[in-house]
């Protein structure tokens, strides 16, 4: 019988705040078993194995951060949408690393996976970002990935503490921000 209290969105959830802790190449089934005070053979009941729990977790950090860039973005446009979802981004990738890194290489099986919603979800908030500059159709796919590309590489960079520089970190954010904004509104 499983424990009280104890589902899957229960021992997900526990799992990536596990992962925000201990980062998530070293989050294991009796870690969480663990930390959620019941043997690990109680959390089979609610994820099939460790595969199925990053899984998990992958999904529900693509939901998050993109309603995190979702909700920055309401009511901007152009740069100041720009910023708001680079600053949305590296903060929610700042404040759970571990449950980010868990996306990284991280595919979804079909279009009934979790990750494919989740990735959805932050796609779009994206794509609502692009639609205040004057792009060709054919580069947006381009546009995204570059999008993607920066906003993960500084976050990431930045959470594992790739920056050893003097120079003030948010500075060299903002002055990212401004050269893609400036590189998305040339002609």
């Amino acid at each position: 019988m499983p424990r009280a209290g104890l589902d899957t969105a229960a021992v997900v959830a526990a799992g990536a705040a596990l992962a925000d802790e201990v980062g998530a190449g070293r989050l294991t089934m009796g870690l969480l078993a663990e930390r959620l005070g019941v043997r690990t053979p109680s959390l089979y009941k609610h994820v099939t194995g460790q595969e199925d729990l990053n899984r998990r977790i992958a999904a529900l950090a693509l939901s998050e951060a993109g309603a995190a860039v979702g909700a920055a973005i309401q009511g901007y446009a152009g740069r100041d949408a720009l910023a708001a979802a680079a600053r949305a981004f590296r903060t929610y990738v700042l404040d759970h690393p571990g449950r980010y890194a868990a996306t990284i290489g991280m595919e979804p099986t079909g279009p009934d996976d979790p990750l494919t919603a989740g990735g959805r979800r932050l796609l779009d908030a994206l794509i609502a970002v692009l639609r205040g500059y004057d792009l060709a159709e054919s580069d947006d796919t381009h546009a995204l990935r570059m999008l993607r590309s920066l906003f993960h590489g500084f976050a990431t960079l930045q959470a594992a503490g790739g920056f050893r520089w003097s120079t003030d970190l948010d500075e060299s954010f903002e002055w990212l921000v401004d050269f893609v904004d400036r590189g998305l509104r040339a002609p």
